[in-house]
């Protein structure tokens, strides 16, 4: 495909609604969330006070207290999610505050100097979350509805992070500029550091929970059943058929597989556990607050520097665009008919990708090419991922319309030096677009008039 599925802008609102949803896509750790995670009633010194108010001003606009505790109460549900300390209520409800000015004083500036955001590109925002949790746009608002959520309070938080998006790159991204001497430079700081804060690391686990009022016999027959896992993993049985079989964690799908990830990512409790292992590794069980977990590391290595070797894929797909003559069920059903004839042999992948796919890559067959990791958007990527060589992934859907994906072929490829500068150049240049961030962020902070009214109920 000519457009390689560009990736969606990355918005701050995936952790709102990854939170609606229940959970993301993949949770490195697979931990079940704390009891604590709502937030507690309010006293009754407070009970008094029904309506909603002002707790600051910024140049004059409101930030009210129900925006800190909706804030709030993400924030805590994200954190927990990721097994990360939770820091003192009061704490983060004053860093939250904080954040939310910074983000008024933002969308005021973005306003002030015209962007705007249409409905196609919120519409396109929605469709890529729904297709990150594998769910069409109407199940998707169906979920949302279920669970209280407003679609048109949705729909703004969509505009607001779109907009903040569109503001950054104008104000951070396309000023930001990388030499080669920047190149050179982070090559040499780089090279030989093996402090964890670099380590990046691709761990599968088999979660085996433990229920939080279990008895000890019930933990000691749970613990048993890791150790034989374990034992049967250092024995070099295929780890991710036992993922896929004893694991009770979401990722058990991808053989356990979290992918690649820095270290401080991970739960420190996997990065300590695993930290003397090389590649190929398996430690555990080791317990967590939630269960039992056998890790084992699949790829281990140092950020900073990108591999000589990378693996790559060769896949076929065939497109189907949605519109006014194609409804996704239309398209669903028509995709899932051509994976029949493909099952019985009727007809090759290729003539039914140059007879009807509606993408470029149709008059090759629906031929991709060799791609890399990070390549493709995430929903296409995750399915191409669970191929083996030869398979057929079901109807998939995009946000650029519903695909059929063959994977014809893997290999590791090396890549030239060339390659690897300009890998490390990204490097560089997102460490760049980080720290540019946050001082342009504060400068426009320090700019705004912010008046602080009363300290937000909790």
């Amino acid at each position: 495909m000519t457009d390689r599925f560009p990736r969606f802008p990355r918005l701050a609102v995936w952790v709102l609604c990854s939170s609606m949803l229940g959970a993301p896509t993949v949770h490195a750790q697979a931990l079940r969330p704390s009891s604590g995670l709502r937030a507690p009633a309010a006293p009754a010194a407070s009970a008094s006070r029904t309506a909603d108010f002002i707790v600051a001003l910024v140049n004059s606009e409101p930030v009210t207290n129900s925006e800190v505790r909706q804030r709030l109460a993400r924030l805590e549900q994200q954190l927990t999610q990721q097994n990360a300390a939770v820091p003192p209520r009061e704490q983060l409800a004053r860093q939250v505050l904080e954040q939310i000015v910074s983000e008024r004083a933002q969308l005021q500036l973005g306003a002030e100097t015209g962007i705007r955001v249409d409905e196609a590109a919120i519409a396109q925002a929605e469709q890529s979350i729904a297709a990150q949790n594998q769910l069409t746009p109407e199940e998707f608002r169906r979920r949302i509805a279920a669970d209280g959520v407003d679609i048109n309070q949705l729909r703004n938080d969509l505009r607001n992070q779109i907009l903040l998006q569109r503001l950054r790159e104008r104000e951070v991204d396309s000023k930001v500029r990388v030499s080669e001497a920047d190149i050179d430079n982070f090559i040499r700081e780089r090279q030989g550091n093996n402090d964890v804060s670099s380590l990046q690391l691709n761990l599968a686990q088999v979660f085996v929970a433990v229920p939080e009022d279990a008895a000890p016999d019930r933990v000691q027959t749970l613990q048993a059943r890791a150790q034989g896992v374990a034992d049967r993993a250092r024995a070099g049985g295929d780890f991710a058929e036992l993922a896929r079989e004893f694991s009770e964690a979401p990722e058990r799908v991808n053989g356990g597989q979290f992918g690649m990830r820095p270290a401080d990512r991970l739960p420190e409790l996997f990065v300590e556990a695993t930290r003397s292992l090389s590649a190929g590794g398996v430690a555990g069980p080791v317990r967590s607050p939630a269960g039992f977990h056998v890790l084992k590391v699949i790829e281990k290595r140092q950020a900073g520097l990108p591999d000589v070797s990378v693996n790559e894929t060769r896949a076929r797909h065939i497109l189907l665009r949605l519109g006014p003559q194609l409804t996704e069920a239309d398209a669903l059903a028509r995709l899932a008919g051509y994976r029949q004839q493909l099952a019985s042999g009727q007809v090759t992948f290729e003539a039914l990708a140059r007879e009807h796919s509606q993408d470029g890559s149709a008059r090759d067959g629906g031929n991709l090419g060799w791609a890399q990791a990070g390549q493709f958007v995430p929903e296409f990527e995750a399915a191409m991922g669970r191929l083996r060589p030869g398979e057929v992934s079901p109807p998939l859907v995009s946000r650029f319309g519903v695909h059929l994906i063959r994977v014809e072929e893997r290999r590791q490829s090396t890549l030239s030096a060339r390659d690897q500068r300009e890998m490390v150049r990204g490097l560089v240049r997102e460490k760049k677009i980080d720290e540019a961030l946050r001082t342009w962020a504060q400068d426009v902070r320090g700019r705004a008039y912010v008046e602080y009214r009363e300290a937000p109920q909790l």
